[in-house]
């Protein structure tokens, strides 16, 4: 890698590998397969279709597409300009188009996107999104775009193309989790995008066997960070073969990814929590016939809390299929830091620890072998620090050490971001002496990195980011809840499988029972309606039992330590009550909406 720092150089390096590049699954589970060779030429028809157009160095190109070859050649096309991709999420709901137009005009218009390059599927939905972004040049599919080209246009010099590039340029913005409203665009340079790759690769197993080593399978978001970055890029620089599958077909079948990883003896795959969690209770032994996961070597589970029990109950389910209970391999990471800061040791057990509750509830690492069991995430990539402080300061070689204390953890390393495109304050904020501020909090023990919480109030959820806001707005104006008084928080209780949605609302005095229930499956409906998330669990409390701040902002995390210590509500008042249309509220939301957040959430 040291020799190829930007990502055009290395796409041409990999042309000269045959037999090497992506291979793309439908629903049917056939394969289509592009060598690198093949998406570089296509990849230089776009380049030379947006340099027709005038795009060129570091003019910012959207790019909203689902898992297909042609995101591929529009991402490296763009970079092959001197450009720089922006890939952002596709509308997936038809009855949600309302709410996506001015979210995504938003994100191109903090990136001052100039053009968007969108998937032909989706292309006649868009026009609205790109007219509230403003876009110099609207919006277009990649045929489009190389329609035009020649084959004479290209074998002229097609050394010109990204040849300007260096290493220290914008190579692309991904956009960070979310907790707040508008998420935040992260600029990413070639070189911090190197270093993250070469550290991952550095980690893969190696083998004499070049065709076991040399796979991987992934059904995530090609325009989510662990999807693109974790993956593709990994694949590029080995270079190697790389599966993927499309997140929609993955929830609908999860079954799917493993006949995958069985099928092309994948030693390489990665997921969120909640997916292993899906293949355990989704998956049915016929639908694993002939299926072999021995060769799967490493198992990554990250982007959201790893339960200790799904971790389990995934070992046990497929065992029998011959999967290493030593694959599994939590880690830990973010967008400000390119993707991944920790990982666990491969080929061991994952590792864990138990700490006493009440002590952690205040902040005080106190092991106990009767205590909340949590997991590792391991230690810190090749060349990547991290430290702990307790104060909202940098770390300092005072504090190095400590393993006592929860508190906020700091990233130092080579693929830490350039900061928020266009957002100076924001930067400051976060970068600060060389060090990244994650936002989250933590503790060290035997050198070994524990997550325990997050500072930033996002709700994680199936995978995915979500603002708390959100979901909050979203019950407003149901009748009999407080204007302005609920709480959104996600929560992983200790032997769960996923983290649930909770919901907490202050009713309006003097409602009765059925007006109560009532009120519980309107708010059920206005947030699925507005958000596409079904409520795990709705909370109905007394006006006034919300915590708040000195300045009357509502205190998200406060909210359920008091819940979880059965602590929350006046003594006056009954306290929270569970209602009794809860689990028809449920039931209702599921029924509507399970197809739909399959494809969305997955």
């Amino acid at each position: 890698m040291a020799d190829h720092h930007t990502l055009p150089e290395l796409l041409s390096r990999a042309a000269g590998f045959p037999g090497t590049g992506l291979r793309f699954l439908d629903r049917r589970e056939r394969p289509t397969f592009h060598e690198w060779s093949d998406i570089y030429s296509a990849s230089l028809r776009v380049a030379e279709g947006l340099r027709s157009l005038g795009i060129g160095r570091g003019d910012r190109v959207a790019l909203i597409h689902p898992t297909c070859v042609e995101l591929i050649h529009g991402f490296f096309g763009i970079q092959l300009a001197g450009a720089v991709p922006v890939p952002l999420y596709p509308p997936v709901r038809l009855g949600r188009l309302d709410e996506y137009h001015p979210r995504a005009a938003s994100l191109m218009s903090a990136v001052g996107a100039r053009l968007a390059l969108v998937d032909s599927k989706v292309a006649r939905l868009l026009g609205k999104t790109c007219e509230l972004a403003s876009l110099e040049h609207g919006f277009a599919t990649v045929d489009q775009i190389t329609e035009t080209v020649s084959s004479e246009d290209l074998s002229v010099d097609p050394e010109r193309f990204g040849s300007g590039v260096t290493a220290e340029d914008l190579a692309m913005v991904q956009f960070s989790s979310g907790t707040t409203v508008e998420p935040k665009p992260v600029a990413l340079s070639y070189r911090a995008i190197s270093a993250q790759v070469h550290a991952l690769n550095s980690f893969w197993p190696d083998s004499e066997d070049s065709d076991l080593v040399h796979s991987g399978v992934s059904w995530l978001p090609l325009y989510h960070d662990m999807g693109l970055i974790g993956c593709v890029f990994p694949a590029l620089e080995r270079p190697s073969v790389l599966t993927l599958i499309g997140p929609e077909v993955f929830v609908a079948k999860p079954a799917v990814w493993l006949r995958a990883i069985s099928r092309w003896r994948a030693t390489i795959s990665v997921a969120p929590n909640f997916a292993y969690g899906l293949c355990v209770h989704k998956i049915r032994d016929q639908e694993l016939h002939g299926v072999d996961l021995s060769h799967w070597r490493v198992a990554l589970n990250g982007a959201e809390p790893v339960a200790p029990s799904v971790l389990r109950a995934f070992q046990r389910r497929f065992a029998h299929w011959g999967f290493r209970p030593e694959a599994l391999t939590p880690v830990y990471g973010l967008s400000e830091a390119t993707l991944a800061v920790t990982f666990s040791e491969l080929d061991q057990d994952f590792s864990s620890a138990r700490f006493e509750r009440k002590a952690l509830d205040l902040g005080i690492v106190t092991p106990d072998p009767g205590g909340r069991e949590l997991i590792s995430v391991g230690r810190a990539l090749p060349g990547t620090e991290v430290a702990i402080t307790y104060d909202h300061d940098p770390p300092s070689a005072a504090a190095a050490g400590r393993e006592s204390r929860i508190g906020r953890i700091w990233v130092r390393g080579p693929s830490l971001m350039e900061g928020y495109l266009g957002r100076p304050e924001a930067t400051a904020a976060a970068l600060r002496n060389g060090w990244l501020d994650t936002g989250d909090l933590g503790f060290m023990h035997r050198g070994r990195l524990f997550i325990h919480g997050r500072e930033k109030d996002v709700l994680i959820l199936r995978g995915r980011n979500h603002s708390p806001i959100d979901v909050e707005q979203a019950v407003d104006g149901v009748v009999g809840v407080r204007t302005g008084c609920a709480v959104a928080v996600s929560h992983m209780p200790e032997d769960g499988d996923r983290e649930l949605l909770m919901l907490f609302v202050e009713r309006r005095r003097r409602l009765s029972d059925a007006q109560r229930e009532q009120m519980a499956i309107a708010c059920r409906e206005a947030v699925l309606a507005a958000c596409g998330l079904r409520i795990d669990r709705l909370e109905v409390v007394a006006p006034g039992t919300l915590p708040r701040t000195s300045s009357g902002k509502l205190r998200r995390s406060e909210t359920l330590r008091l819940f979880l210590a059965d602590e929350l509500g006046p003594p006056s008042d009954v306290g929270p009550i569970q209602l009794a249309g809860e689990l028809l509220g449920s039931a209702f939301a599921y029924r509507r909406s399970k197809a739909e957040n399959a494809a969305e959430e997955g």
